[in-house]
């Protein structure tokens, strides 16, 4: 009895495993020549992850936030009239606005302040006439600090809004 049993659970493993199994497809592994393409080329060394934070984009600055504020400072709207310039002047590229905050609080309500910030700077550059459809925004709170201190003075630098932009 139990060598029919083992014989109808063999037949059954077979007969599963069989129709359980299936052909691999075989992916084409070769890699074209990127750099034959000129415009992937400019895309690629053009784009800067770090943005306005890196010092490197003419034109285009960080703006800095007063301690647990939204508010645009005076200082603010004044560097987001020349970000603003710059924009127009960049039509092809979206641009993604990255709110920040400096290490104090929690990770939640930095996260909705750095939304917050960056709504702030969207919505007053839409007020110079960028479209608002060419922005995005994010808010990374307190994980991308650009200081790790934690005097005064760091968490100013880390209080902003940050400007990346995208090829559309």
């Amino acid at each position: 009895m139990s060598r029919i049993v083992a014989l109808i659970f063999l037949s059954l493993t077979l007969v599963f495993g069989v129709s359980c199994t299936s052909k691999q497809k075989k992916e084409d592994s070769t890699v074209g020549d990127v750099s034959a393409d000129p415009s992937v080329t400019s895309q690629a060394m053009s784009f800067d992850p770090m943005g306005s934070d890196s010092g490197n984009i003419q034109g285009l600055q960080t703006v800095n936030f007063d301690y647990d504020q939204a508010t645009l400072t005076a200082s603010a709207r004044k560097i987001l009239s020349g970000n603003a310039s710059w924009i127009k002047e960049n039509s092809n590229l979206t641009i993604q606005i990255e709110g920040h905050c400096d290490s104090r609080g929690s990770i939640e309500y930095n996260l909705s302040l750095g939304e917050r910030r960056a709504k702030a700077v969207k919505n007053y550059l839409v007020s110079l006439g960028i479209d608002g459809k060419r922005m995005t925004i994010i808010s990374y709170g307190k994980e991308k600090l650009l200081s790790q201190g934690d005097s005064e003075a760091d968490h100013a630098r880390n209080r902003r809004a940050n400007f990346v932009p995208l090829p559309q």
